[in-house]
């Protein structure tokens, strides 16, 4: 699995003006409603629920909110530069300005897991990292997160 596979041009926000982590999950599930079709509130309630068992903030000032949707036929990313960093209650108890979300069907199992991993990989990445905080347009920041050769060097 590719992150390619999970985002498109579209799937990527290059400057998302949030004040908390509510709001960041709010407008994170309202753009995740465009792509998908589902409802913002179904997808938000999932992403709540998730963040109730332990915060998705991974540290380093990234977060991967993610969600099990009925509904869904396949996984979808959505990913997010932050124009300021907000509190998160991640593991490190620094602010996030990174998030990358995943949704995937109900009955997506592995497939959920390797889409996390590859994630966790990609994102593990400082120096990836430092390139998307330093990029402030989407085909940048698209481009950064499906170079192959990048993502595979993480």
């Amino acid at each position: 699995m590719e992150i390619a596979d999970l985002i498109t041009p579209d799937s990527v926000i290059a400057s998302l003006r949030v004040a908390n982590k509510k709001q960041a999950l709010a407008e994170m599930a309202r753009r995740g409603a465009q792509l998908t079709g589902l409802h913002e509130r179904l997808i938000l309630d999932a992403l709540l629920e998730r963040e109730r068992l332990g915060s998705t903030g991974v540290g380093l000032g990234i977060a991967v909110p993610h969600g099990k949707l009925p509904g869904l036929g396949r996984l979808y990313g959505l990913f997010a530069r932050l124009e300021r960093p907000v509190e998160y209650d991640a593991v490190d108890d620094q602010p996030v300005d990174l998030i990358f979300l995943l949704l995937a069907p109900e009955s997506a199992g592995a497939d959920h897991l390797k889409a996390l991993a590859r994630i966790s990989r990609l994102l593990r990445n400082r120096a990836i990292c430092e390139k998307l905080r330093g990029t402030d347009n989407t085909e940048g920041l698209y481009a950064l997160l499906t170079d192959r050769t990048a993502t595979h060097a993480a």
